[in-house]
């Protein structure tokens, strides 16, 4: 029985009319699902399960199957749609896990938020395959997800400070982390961040993981107090930076974890501006998975957790993050006006007395000109593909791409506003300027790893295919992307 994932029989069940109407709209037939079931099983590691088109009909028909099926699905079509379909919103009822395995409401305190860093990132290093912990991981959105995030504005309580302890010493240290130590930490983090820029989340994922693991060690050997807050910063830092390598890769229920845990490490740390920046990231994934309120709830949260402290580049780049949800909200009014806070809170950027730390300092007047670009370009697709909007953007993602030109440190960023500004020709209607900038992309997606870049290029290309396949510079485009990133690549 556990080969094929089902649950025994159930006299009184029911057709699962939620699961069957996904189905449906996914235009899957059963024998492709089980296939990608079966795909998806064999890369957690789940041998045991075989599914096939006589099981699919009997998920249909009501039975229920067993983990890690339902996390399966719920990835599967999570994917397909472009936004969270959770185990509920098909019908399908999950497993109890522990709230240690599962879910995004965590205990705010320093052990267990060391613990559960430990746990994961050791996890994560011992399948290091896609979806490592799908059958236990879920994505959260909507309360459950926001309301264990506020926890971030309540003050810790105050504890006394320790007398200085003696020196530690073990069979694996000689001694405390000195200060040399700790620079050499924090450099690799930063030579980290620019693995990502450089080449995406794909080939350095691994490496950044084991750091990670490596700083949660450390965290559990007796330390000066402020050594101990240096440490839950880097941890912070790395944690993000996993969980930003996942997403960019397509682990989204792994990028989440790596995300909530990120910004427990940031709150132990005393870092608000450090916090902020990760529910940056978590509300760019929200995004991205077609959950625009999310999003802003997130911004908002950033915003008002760090106003007294963040720096005028912080803030600007979460006012343009907010105008990105609100541009998908379809609001423009409330778009337009975060889009002009962050352009002048960043002309403030000069003027700050303090250097900015380092995880900020991505957020370039190139990244500027491309995340607004963006948001005009999305408040386009919003508003039915409106020439409008897609003029507004245009100028703006054609500065980006000019500036990311002469920027080698930020390939990443330069192909995805090279598809940004693919994007906008589409809307405007000019398909030969768009498949021009679609395949600039592809050239540089070949030297990065990142299956975000690759999938915005796929859905370019299928945009262009259907409104205007028989142009020829169309029908040369999709012979590019056949050969330059074939479907059965897959990012690791």
């Amino acid at each position: 029985m556990s080969g094929n994932g089902g649950s025994g029989t159930n006299a009184d069940k029911r057709p699962n009319e939620l699961l069957g109407s996904w189905f449906v709209r996914s235009g899957w037939s059963k024998g492709e699902l089980a296939r990608q079931v079966n795909r998806r099983a064999r890369q957690l590691g789940a041998n045991h399960i075989s599914t096939d088109t006589s099981r699919v009909r009997r998920w249909l028909d009501g039975e229920n199957p067993r983990e890690p099926i339902p996390r399966i699905l719920s990835e599967l079509f999570s994917e397909r749609f472009g936004c969270v379909v959770s185990i509920e919103d098909l019908g399908l009822r999950a497993a109890r896990q522990s709230p240690s395995a599962s879910g995004v409401d965590l205990p705010w305190t320093a052990p267990q938020t060391v613990a559960l860093l430990s746990e994961f990132s050791r996890s994560d290093l011992m399948l290091a395959r896609r979806g490592f912990l799908g059958t236990s991981l879920a994505l959260s959105a909507g309360p459950s997800l926001i309301e264990p995030m506020q926890r971030w504005l309540v003050p810790s309580p105050a504890s006394p400070v320790p007398a200085e302890p003696e020196p530690f010493i073990d069979s694996r240290r000689p001694g405390r982390l000195s200060k040399p130590e700790l620079d050499l930490l924090e450099s690799t983090t930063r030579m980290f961040r620019q693995w990502d820029a450089q080449c995406g989340g794909g080939l350095r994922r691994k490496a950044v993981v084991g750091q990670l693991h490596e700083v949660t060690d450390l965290l559990q050997e007796p330390q000066p107090e402020a050594t101990t807050r240096k440490l839950f910063k880097v941890a912070a830092e790395l944690a993000e930076l996993a969980g930003w390598m996942s997403y960019d890769v397509g682990l989204q229920p792994t990028a989440q974890k790596y995300f909530v845990l990120a910004l427990h490490a940031a709150k132990e740390a005393g870092d608000k501006p450090l916090g902020s920046y990760v529910l940056s990231s978590m509300s760019r994934q929200m995004i991205h998975l077609g959950r625009p309120d999310d999003a802003l709830e997130l911004i908002h949260l950033a915003q008002y957790g760090s106003r007294d402290c963040a720096s005028p580049r912080t803030q600007s780049m979460l006012y343009a993050m907010e105008a990105r949800a609100y541009a998908n909200m379809g609001q423009p009014g409330k778009t337009k006006r975060a889009v002009r806070m962050a352009e002048d809170t960043f002309a403030e950027a000069d003027e700050w007395d303090e250097p900015d730390p380092d995880w900020i300092r991505f957020f370039s007047e190139a990244e500027l000109y491309g995340e607004n670009s963006h948001s005009f370009r999305d408040l386009a697709y919003v508003a039915g593909r409106s020439p409008t909007y897609a003029s507004l953007a245009d100028p703006l993602m054609q500065r980006a791409v000019e500036l990311f030109a002469k920027d080698p440190e930020h390939q990443r960023s330069y192909a995805l506003n090279l598809i940004g500004k693919a994007t906008v020709h589409l809307l405007q209607r000019e398909p030969e300027h768009s498949a021009t900038y679609a395949s600039q992309a592809m050239q540089i997606a070949k030297k990065v790893r990142s299956e975000r870049v690759n999938t915005r290029i796929r859905k370019t290309v299928d945009t262009a295919v259907r409104d205007y396949g028989e142009l020829a510079t169309v029908v040369d485009l999709t012979d590019q992307l056949a050969v330059d990133l074939p479907e059965n690549a897959e990012a690791v």
